[in-house]
């Protein structure tokens, strides 16, 4: 039984066959091959783009999908083995993922981190035990750790502008937030970049590296896809060559240190503006995952000039999630 909740489930050359089987289905689409399939979706957190991009790809393949929003009309679920639920939690994930294994074929589960720090983000319990009970495959909507879909979506766009990943300059950039934001998009991108053979740099200031077990994983797949990775704390450098500025909001670590950062005077000259693009290439794009507040994280000269690619990258969710069911149920 396939699942794909973390890139380590596909590797380099499972990402690219992917990529690769998206840019098919983009051109022509695939028909029914999913005809009486049925995507059951748990969300315990908002989505626009993710929920409907599912819906979508799951309707061009000729099946159906169901969304459930836990808390709001499912009971909240509690996830931690051996838990006393005296407290809000009604439901037991070992009962929960079962029971739904029964009416769906495939599972996915969208969960953001708890807020508790770089190790129980690398743990990623809620989708883990999911995983661990659930009895048809599972996917991934976004987990404290990963958002692969994205990551493929961000992949498959870098693709289409300059026709290959390999070799790609890509800025992974630091941008500023009203809060601190987790690390799963920042850490697909690294994962997913460093897979796609890519020339990855990550900036950031001072106190808001990635996790170690990310860094780690990136650069072994960086050494088999022949990618290289690099780190800095100058974003007018990182910058030079770029051929991909990607800018996300991510929180410090430790958390203890997040109150009066994120949102810090000094480091509101982070937010990419066209300023930002001077010592970029020509042909360079600029991506974003969305949502994204604009004229806090990014700037509105650079979201509506010529370098956005947001929507395009928005859109291939839809193909890349196509080309990932498909391969769950063997049908790529």
């Amino acid at each position: 039984m396939r699942h794909f909740t973390h890139l380590k489930d596909l590797g380099p050359k499972g990402q690219a066959a992917l990529i690769k089987l998206a840019a098919e289905y983009k051109r022509n689409e695939p028909g029914a091959l999913l005809k009486g399939k049925v995507l059951g979706m748990l969300f315990f957190n908002p989505s626009l783009r993710t929920r409907t991009s599912f819906e979508v790809a799951m309707h061009k393949l000729g099946g159906m999908s169901v969304a459930l929003e836990e808390g709001s009309g499912v009971w909240k679920l509690e996830t931690e083995d051996g838990a006393v639920m005296s407290g809000d939690k009604a439901e037991h994930v070992r009962e929960a993922a079962p029971v739904l294994s029964r009416y769906v074929d495939v599972l996915g589960v969208r969960a953001f981190s708890r807020g508790m720090g770089q190790a129980d983000d690398d743990a990623d319990g809620v989708i883990n035990a999911f995983r661990r009970h659930a009895k048809v495959p599972m996917i991934s909507l976004e987990s404290a750790r990963e958002h692969p879909c994205q990551g493929l979506a961000d992949m498959l766009t870098v693709q289409e502008s300059f026709g290959q990943t390999q070799g790609v300059k890509v800025v992974l950039s630091w941008a500023p937030h009203v809060r601190p934001l987790p690390k799963a998009v920042p850490n697909s991108v690294l994962l997913h970049a460093a897979a796609a053979g890519c020339d990855v740099t990550v900036v950031h200031p001072p106190g808001f590296e990635l996790g170690e077990a990310v860094r780690a994983e990136a650069q072994k797949y960086a050494g088999e896809s022949g990618g290289k990775i690099r780190y800095s704390n100058d974003q007018r450098a990182a910058l030079e060559g770029a051929h991909v500025v990607y800018a996300k909001a991510w929180g410090p670590e430790p958390r203890a240190s997040e109150d009066g950062i994120v949102a810090s005077p000094a480091l509101r000259g982070w937010m990419p503006t066209l300023k930002h693009f001077e010592n970029a290439t020509e042909e360079a794009i600029f991506l974003h995952c969305l949502p994204v507040r604009r004229n806090v994280e990014v700037s509105d000269e650079v979201l509506d000039s010529e370098f956005a690619r947001v929507v395009d990258e928005a859109e291939n969710r839809m193909w890349v999630q196509m080309a990932a069911l498909a391969w769950l149920f063997g049908k790529a």
